[in-house]
């Protein structure tokens, strides 16, 4: 539940005539006995019951790392809760293919004994050299620059998505797949991204939890790989402010085992009923979860991101293309629909192919976009684990899939049971499609008007996990117990408030140790400066030194007030009635203080200049590479 990867070594060792020798026990790799009392647990078990097991999950593969033998696992307690992202995410994975099995029985499918959903992730991240990351106290403690100004040069131009990959960064890039192919993780695709020093990695699509763990290995081995090429990786959603942060889209699907992708259209999606009826369970899961969505990628780095004009807002809404818009809306209104399918599109160059037209375009805008036979999760931050987003989807697509079978299996008409379940679905969840710009502030007043949830902050969204029909959802698909539920509640509550509190404190340490003492020196180079050129009588000259050390010292003032209403409202003894009441102070009262105080910082940091500045600027380390 700390969402990165946990590791437990063990030596094939045991003694014998008081000798060591080694032996392999396959036993030892089917159960083991963890200490279980380190981990966040949510109050799951009293820190002094240590007990919890481990078990192989036989469904992702093992394989070797360095010179170990690395064994996927899943983890739980003494008690039988998961403590772990692994198990729900297989419980999930059972309970939509039992529920996708009967709606297939109702078509007839005698073929296929089992649905899989399978995900592929789409990894952004930053690289930048060493050697500014070892000056940058908030990269170290936080992972991203809590101060920067605005460089002369970001993505304005927009040239850096097709720009040339640097050689350094090529390098990187080459020994990263070698090391992830050796690991069974094919990265299929890797090009820069739209910011300076940003780029991505896509790898071949898997079936979910084995996707989920082969991108834990993948921003692992960035962070490893980057370090011998004398970089870093950052993985952090915000990294740099001003320009684009990283996202980690992930593409879902659901398949037969029988090679049949369940959300193919086919060339005419208006007569393919079992498309339409996935479709529409698709749509009423997300329209009626909106707030398990928004929870799923929830925490405190990725606030940073949604709606900054670089992701998705926290809005969550469906885009589904022109011409499924037009036969969603042909259904609802008993209309004709007409497909006209791919037409050939001419460059109007004789060199160069034909190339075959898509029926509709794709939305980089919208949180949850349909791309031809996926969806297309694009809210996920870049350093979470997609687990929790894929427990999320398959669960509450499974649960509509349960109510339509109950509906299905009991109608004298099964094709007729569909068609009308169908209208009756795109009828009343309708709201959720929105094939426009997400970006445009006139969709936040339509979202409100449809009546669509708008959960801006984590804290905001953190309590929907424990409300009472969401813990029915989770029981009764026995995903999540109660207890489970609560658990991960209050262990991401208290993250999100120990991450703004080390970002506070850190922010707070920086001001103290090096601007404070820095724009001091430059106010004493100053008044130097302009008491020599005074006794020369340079007067032009010393007004400048004179306007210079007033902008100063004004903003100076400010910083010296901004610091000390951080620091109180760090230091408030009060009992907060709850974890919640916790994360939103630390919202609206602490994170508020650090963005005045940064206001302020990086206004003088131009004026500072070069010399007296202690960190690098943001222009260093997004161009160096």
């Amino acid at each position: 539940m700390t969402g990165i990867t946990a590791e437990k070594h063990e030596a094939f060792l045991e003694p014998k005539n008081g000798r060591p020798i080694l032996k392999f026990s396959g036993s030892a790799l089917v159960r083991g006995e963890p200490d279980a009392s380190s981990f966040p647990s949510g109050g799951l078990r009293a820190t002094f019951e240590a007990r919890g097991y481990t078990a192989w999950d036989p469904t992702s593969c093992a394989f070797i790392k360095g010179n170990c033998l690395c064994i996927p696992t899943a983890f739980c307690s003494f008690g039988g809760e998961a403590l772990d992202m692994k198990t729900p995410l297989l419980r999930s994975m059972e309970v939509i293919d039992r529920q996708a099995m009967r709606v297939l029985k109702l078509f007839g499918n005698s073929t296929a004994s089992q649905v899989i959903t399978t995900v592929g992730v789409e990894q952004e991240y930053f690289l930048i050299d060493e050697k500014y990351y070892q000056t940058r106290p908030d990269l170290i403690n936080c992972s991203r620059t809590l101060i920067g100004a605005k460089p002369p040069k970001g993505q304005e131009l927009e040239d850096h998505y097709f720009g040339m990959i640097k050689p350094r960064v090529t390098s990187f890039m080459a020994d990263l797949d070698e090391e992830l192919w050796k690991l069974g993780i094919y990265a299929k695709t890797e090009h820069n991204e739209v910011a300076p020093s940003q780029h991505e990695l896509a790898p071949v699509f898997s079936i979910s939890n084995v996707a989920a763990d082969q991108n834990q290995l993948v921003m692992e081995m960035m962070t490893r790989i980057a370090m011998k090429h004398g970089m870093r990786c950052l993985l952090h959603e915000k990294p740099f402010a001003g320009v684009n942060g990283s996202g980690k889209h992930n593409n879902w699907g659901m398949a037969t085992n029988d090679g049949i992708n369940l959300l193919e259209p086919g060339d005419t999606p208006q007569d393919n009923a079992q498309f339409l009826l996935f479709l529409a369970a698709i749509i009423q899961a997300v329209d009626l979860h909106q707030d398990l969505m928004r929870f799923s990628v929830a925490n405190a780095a990725n606030d940073h991101r949604l709606g900054a004009n670089e992701a998705p807002p926290a809005i969550l809404s469906i885009f589904v293309g022109d011409e499924l818009d037009g036969i969603i809306n042909s259904i609802i209104n008993n209309t004709t629909s007409a497909c006209n399918g791919k037409t050939q599109m001419s460059i109007g160059v004789t060199c160069l192919p034909h190339i075959l037209k898509d029926t509709t375009d794709r939305n980089r805008t919208s949180p949850f976009a349909f791309t031809g036979n996926k969806f297309e999760f694009r809210m996920p931050g870049s350093s979470q684990s997609v687990a929790m987003p894929n427990i999320i989807l398959n669960t509450i697509v499974a649960d509509s899939l349960r109510q339509f079978a109950d509906e299905l299996e009991n109608s004298p008409d099964m094709m007729a049971g569909v068609r009308n379940l169908t209208q009756k679905v795109f009828t009343e969840h309708r709201r959720i499609i929105f094939n426009g710009n997400n970006y445009a502030g006139e969709w936040v007043t339509e979202a409100a008007r449809r009546g669509l949830q708008n959960l801006k902050a984590t804290p905001d969204v953190l309590p929907c996990l424990t409300e009472a029909d969401n813990i029915a959802l989770f029981e009764r698909s026995g995903v999540f117990s109660a207890s489970e539920l609560h658990s991960r509640a209050e262990v991401c509550t208290e993250n999100y408030c120990k991450v703004i509190s080390i970002e506070a404190l850190t922010l707070i340490d920086m001001v103290k140790r090096d601007i404070i003492p820095a724009v001091l020196a430059c106010q004493r180079d100053l008044s130097a400066t302009a008491a020599g050129k005074a006794s020369l009588k340079l007067s032009l000259n010393v007004e400048l030194e004179a306007c210079m050390l007033t902008q100063i010292a004004s903003l100076s003032a400010q910083l010296l007030y901004m610091l000390q209403d951080l620091e109180q409202h760090m230091a408030v003894e009060k009992e907060f009635a709850s974890l919640q009441d916790h994360a939103v102070y630390q919202h609206e009262v602490v994170f508020a203080d650090m963005v005045k105080l940064r206001e302020v910082i990086d206004q003088i940091e131009p004026l500072c200049g070069k010399k007296c500045w202690p960190y690098p600027s943001y222009a260093a380390m997004l161009l160096a590479n």
